[in-house]
Order: C-alpha cells, then structure tokens, then sequence
C-alpha cells in the first residue's frame, strides 16, 4: 500500500486530531477515533493543534517527507522482502518535552500491519530516513518472526529494537542512530544484562516492570531495555558476521545467546 497522502487529510483536519482519526477507524478493529487518537498520542502524534499548526504542516510538505518516506518504503521492502502496509505520517506533539528532547521532535509505533511515522518541521531527510528504518524493520520482524507478538517477553521486545537500531546504524549511519545508543559503555551493558534484563527476560507485556525495565522508567536505568537490546543485537552480528536483515527470522534466544555465559 505504502505511504498514504495523510498531507491532503491534515490540509482539512489539522484542527480536528480526533475528526482526523476517524479516516483510521477501517485500519484498527473495533475501535473508535477517540480512542485511535488516545492511543497515537501515547506514541508521539499531536493531539492538540499547535499555534502555528499551517506553517508545520506547510514545511513538511516542503521538506518533502511523503516522498523520501516512499522512496525508502521502495527501497527496504525491496531489501528486506517486507510487507507492503499502509504507512501514515502526522506531526509530533510539540508539548511532549521527551520527544522533543530525547527523539529531536519525532517518533513512532509499528503494528504487523500498519506504520505511524510522527514528525516535526526540523527534522532532516537522515533523520526521516532513521526513523523509517527503525519502524519498518519491526515490521518485518514481526512479519517473518514465527512467535506472535501478542506472545512477546521482555526478551523478544528488547531484541526487537537492538535489531531495528541496528538496521539504523547499517543503512542510514552511525550518526543517525538514536542517542540512547551511546548511554553506556560495553561494561555497563554487560553488567545491565547479567543483572537486570536476563534475570527478567521473561516478564509478559501485563507484568508492570515489563515497561519500566523496556524504557527504564522510575528506578530503572534510562532507556535499559533499548539500550541492552542493542549491544546483543550488535554483539551476535559482529561475532557471527551477520547483517539486521540476516536475522529478521532469527530466534530470539539465539540473538541473546542465551546459551553462553555473560
């Protein structure tokens, strides 16, 4: 399906997120825009007009971000044999002070099925591109990965995001990868691994810590999931000669090496 013209949506809507979501009601079951648009904005769409809402909308339609999202949807399902499935673009939450200062003003959410790209009018073409990667890499774990996703562990979810960063640092560059990916040394992680993720590895998505670990939230170390998720996604690669698109099918507990020590 690819990227669907949600500039021409914004152009009568913009003022209206919950109206605007109305047009995704056929893309969810059973769910109405309200509740679409509650549960985008958890993941960084807008759900306020911003005051300058018409100069946003006209400055992503300047930097073109329909057409270089398309031109990467092209080029990644072509490379990693992906899905076609529809991909929307919306802007940022401009109040949200973590998108805005850990993310640099974008974000988004990957179903099987479905892809949301949030974005601001600064973000450059390499962020974009960043951005794609990283969701469309999910999706085609997900797609190819034989476990559901309903199924997941803290495991599955942690690798899951080391393999779609690490498809960031290979197809776009290590500068684009995201900043939480340089927040520890190989010690720290080594340790964050043996200490805290491996002994919760199996933690359901309905176990509370499962979340808080995964973002490092309250007590947890910042962003520990994603970041340990990494170093074990790189670390397999590097040992067995392996690219992010090699493991798209790979089992999880393989990735981890959960056979071997440390």
């Amino acid at each position: 399906m690819g990227v669907i013209r949600t500039d021409k949506w914004l152009r009568d809507l913009y003022e209206n997120p919950i109206e605007l979501c109305e047009k995704l009601e056929s893309y969810f079951e059973d769910a109405q825009s309200f509740e679409i648009c509650s549960y985008l904005s958890l993941y960084g769409m807008y759900h306020h007009p911003a005051r300058n809402g018409n100069k946003l909308l006209e400055k992503l339609k300047e930097n073109k971000v329909w057409e270089v999202v398309q031109t990467e949807e092209r080029e990644l399902r072509n490379k990693w044999r992906g899905p076609a499935i529809p991909i929307f673009i919306f802007p940022a939450d401009t109040t949200n002070q973590k998108i805005q200062r850990d993310l640099n003003g974008k974000s988004g959410i990957a179903f099987k099925d479905k892809l949301f790209l949030f974005l601001s009018a600064n973000n450059t073409e390499d962020e974009i591109r960043a951005l794609f990667t990283h969701e469309y890499n999910h999706i085609c774990r997900l797609s190819n990965y034989k476990k559901d996703e309903k199924d997941y562990t803290l495991i599955d979810a942690i690798i899951l995001e080391g393999l779609a960063e690490s498809a960031v640092f290979e197809h776009v560059g290590d500068r684009f990868t995201a900043s939480w990916t340089e927040y520890y040394s190989p010690k720290q992680l080594k340790s964050m691994w043996n200490n805290l993720l491996l002994p919760n590895k199996d933690l359901s998505k309905n176990d509370r810590n499962y979340r808080n670990i995964l973002y490092g939230l309250h007590r947890y170390p910042k962003m520990a999931g994603y970041c340990v998720g990494y170093y074990l996604a790189k670390k397999y690669m590097d040992e067995q000669s392996l690219t992010s698109s090699d493991l798209l099918s790979t089992e999880t507990e393989t990735i981890a090496q959960l056979n071997n020590e440390g």
